[in-house]
């Protein structure tokens, strides 16, 4: 018989207030110090280097979706991910609030002209699921225009994946509690403010509306073809190591890191009279 936790499947139930599912023998895990973080994060960025000019040099196209609540840490990942490779192989996309004329046009047209080229790696810090998840549960999308999305996502991603696009989707999820304290951080630190915005504050009374908004965009595009993938987000770093390590498992690479080099010693020109410092303006060094 299924244990509290579980229905009739066996699966983990999904309780609307913490949106994880639960594995009631999963003990909670000691926390990760700065240094340990640190030097496991340090051999993911030399994976994630060695991934880059993988992609590169077989001009594969990569495009990683990135979604989840506000808060689960998305951003975090992104950046992480970002910071330790070439900014014109991989660029990060976050698209604002379509304009009136992107709204008159096909849905997924504004994404499509995001999507690589061969050589590249788009990280989509929301992507077109936005119609799925914030337009259906705020309203900002009619009932018809989000069947018609349920509909034609899969294909959309079937068509990308045939056209030889490795798609890859992370769903990050977080605990009411977890947000609930994010928040209060953002709140009071006044440079991460910014990232709580009014629509945040109008999310927060339909958390079981976003749930059950997420369940059924699973159910309908968690396909064979593109599946999600769902990160334990409560734990920023173990999330950020976690998602690295498997977005790493999921591309096959070699190491085509270039050797290191040996710089030829500087020349000077001792003909060669350079002008007055102090004909040049410097910045004031308050510091």
């Amino acid at each position: 018989m299924a244990g509290n936790n579980e229905d009739k499947s066996g699966k983990a139930k999904l309780n609307h207030k913490d949106d994880l599912y639960h594995d009631v023998t999963q003990e909670k895990k000691k926390k990760l110090e700065d240094g340990e973080y640190e030097k496991l994060l340090m051999n993911l960025e030399i994976e994630l280097v060695k991934l880059q000019e993988w992609v590169k040099a077989r001009k594969l196209k990569v495009v990683v979706v990135f979604e989840g609540r506000d808060a689960a840490g998305k951003g975090g990942v992104i950046k992480t991910i970002a910071g330790c490779l070439n900014p014109r192989i991989c660029r990060i996309v976050a698209l604002g609030i379509p304009t009136e004329k992107e709204k008159s046009q096909w849905y997924f047209q504004r994404y499509v002209s995001e999507l690589p080229a061969g050589g590249e790696i788009v990280l989509f810090d929301r992507s077109w699921y936005n119609r799925a998840g914030v337009e259906q549960v705020m309203g900002y999308c009619s009932s018809d225009e989000y069947e018609e999305f349920l509909r034609s996502c899969p294909e959309f991603e079937r068509m990308l994946i045939r056209s030889g696009t490795l798609l890859i989707k992370y769903w990050f999820s977080v605990s009411d509690h977890e947000q609930e304290k994010r928040f209060q951080d953002r709140i009071k630190d006044p440079t991460k403010r910014w990232k709580i915005s009014p629509m945040d504050i109008d999310s927060r009374d339909k958390w079981v509306e976003y749930s059950m908004a997420k369940d059924k965009m699973f159910s309908y595009t968690d396909t064979k073809q593109s599946p999600w993938y769902v990160v334990r987000a409560d734990d920023k770093k173990r999330a950020r190591l976690n998602c690295i390590s498997h977005l790493l498992s999921l591309i096959p690479y070699e190491d085509l890191t270039p050797k290191p080099l040996k710089l030829p010693p500087l020349k000077h020109d001792v003909a060669y009279v350079r002008p007055p410092v102090t004909e040049q303006t410097f910045v004031p060094e308050k510091y």
